[in-house]
């Protein structure tokens, strides 16, 4: 009769010494340290236009133990910045972003590959100027620190993508011979939320 308790004891035991199940961790993105950044053709060539947008916003849920998770991002047309005032209120008129109608770009999509519990590549629907298409994003150089000034785990990477900017009806300058691709690179950082 002894056996069952001394069983049961065991199994308490061995039970005490697993790890925690992991679970899905919540992570803000930071506006003062994420920008979307492109680069985009001028004249066919002639030389290579770059922009950032300097408003975004969103949330990242990751479960590394499992190798699950969400991303959802929204960036703000209206704060695109080329260096060059001109160009940025080009930018958002009719014939470029229409910022008056679609006013944000979004992503939004799920972790696709891991290398070991380290995202690696990131799925989804991307929208932009009201057009959705399906992209990958590439993530390199994915780390998790505990934030030495904000006592709190933060997380970064960098992100990238390219895509045909005609696909989104992003087509000026295409009848001047522009090229339509665009190369999208995100520096990204994400606070764990308490």
């Amino acid at each position: 009769m002894k056996l069952i308790p001394t069983l049961l004891l065991g199994a308490s035991a061995l039970l005490a010494s697993l790890p925690a199940a992991a679970a899905p961790v919540t992570y803000d993105l930071d506006p003062s340290h994420t920008y979307p950044s492109f680069e985009a053709d001028h004249f066919g060539g002639l030389s290579t236009w770059r922009g950032k947008f300097n408003q975004s916003r969103g949330v990242v849920v990751l479960d590394r133990e499992a190798r699950t998770g969400t991303v959802d991002v929204t960036v703000d047309i209206k704060s695109v910045d080329f260096g060059h005032d001109e160009m940025n209120q080009h930018a958002i008129a009719p014939d470029i972003f229409d910022a008056a109608r679609y006013p944000t770009a979004t992503f939004k999509g799920t972790f696709t590959k891991f290398d070991g519990d380290r995202p690696e590549e990131a799925t989804g629907d991307l929208t932009l100027r009201g057009v959705t298409r399906q992209v990958k994003m590439d993530i390199d150089d994915f780390k998790c620190i505990q934030h030495p000034m904000e006592k709190r785990e933060v997380c970064g990477a960098d992100v990238s993508t390219k895509f045909s900017r005609k696909d989104f009806g992003l087509n000026f300058g295409l009848d001047m011979g522009f090229k339509p691709e665009v190369e999208l690179k995100i520096q990204v950082e994400a606070g764990r939320r308490p």
